[in-house]
């Protein structure tokens, strides 16, 4: 009988040190771009996203081109689009909706004239985090790299446009392009969340522990590192789960991210918490 801890044994396939490199890139990125996205109360948009990059991802497989590259396409598009907007996308729910159910149904279509890869769209929808290759991961360090350097470029007048928006407006921060600059950056994670848990899940690493680490803390710097940490720590264990189990990645990480949610709804929440 081998002596080799079962973590250890995992751990010597390649496909598992690729799925935690890359739930580990994405899970961070998510987070911290999640928390902002949770403080300025746009989830509904990022969610539009998410289904906007089905309509990508599936138009991209029709024509040849990976799925990733034509995700990315879409939802950047959309982002841009949503941004324009400004800050009256938060009083568009109606109009989101609408953009969300339209790019479903396109994506559908162009899965009607190309049934062949109904595997891989499944994969899209859902998430196969075991079946990313060393060169996807690659990409999403690259795509999460950019995503974090382009937050931090926008950090303060993001936060000052997000607490206190007539101020800023009344002190020269541009509302409209910094909620534009901003939706393009949650389009890229959401690009990259979607090959994790999928398109349909993306709430789970995107919300999920940005709204958990909102109830424990209301310091910004804390809530960061706290979302962060959580959306890494539900990414990796999913995985150990799913391994022992042998149940999907993608339920383990929503039913952690979920669990812990709903945790810090039993305990003691800040004052000033952000709401949810």
């Amino acid at each position: 009988m081998s002596s080799t801890p079962p973590i250890a044994t995992m751990l010597t396939y390649s496909f598992m040190q690729n799925a935690f490199a890359a739930s580990g890139i994405v899970a961070v990125v998510a987070g911290v771009v999640g928390y902002f996205l949770v403080l300025r109360g746009q989830t509904f948009a990022g969610h539009a996203l998410s289904h906007v990059g089905f309509a990508g991802a599936t138009g991209a497989v029709l024509i040849g081109v990976a799925p990733l590259g034509g995700m990315i396409v879409f939802t950047l598009a959309a982002g841009l689009a949503m941004g324009v907007l400004g800050e009256r996308i938060k009083a568009r729910d109606v109009a989101v909706g609408v953009l969300l159910s339209l790019s479903l149904g396109l994506g559908l279509l162009f899965l009607h004239f190309y049934t062949a890869y109904a595997s891989q769209v499944t994969a899209l929808l859902f998430g196969n985090i075991l079946g990313v290759d060393r060169r996807t991961t690659w990409y999403l360090f690259a795509l999460g790299l950019a995503s974090l350097m382009a937050l931090a470029f926008i950090s303060r007048p993001l936060l000052f446009a997000s607490l206190q928006p007539e101020l800023a407006e009344a002190k020269g921060v541009s509302l409209d392009l910094v909620s534009l600059l901003f939706l393009a950056i949650v389009a890229l994670t959401v690009a990259a969340c979607a090959q994790i848990v999928g398109i349909l899940l993306v709430f789970t690493l995107m919300v999920g522990p940005a709204a958990a680490a909102g109830r424990l803390t209301t310091r910004l710097d804390a809530g960061v590192a706290l979302a962060a940490g959580l959306a890494l720590g539900e990414a990796w264990l999913g995985i150990v789960l799913a391994y022992y189990t042998d149940w999907p990645t993608s339920f383990w990480i929503t039913a952690l991210s979920g669990g812990a949610y709903f945790a810090t709804l039993l305990g003691w929440r800040p004052k000033t918490a952000l709401s949810h």
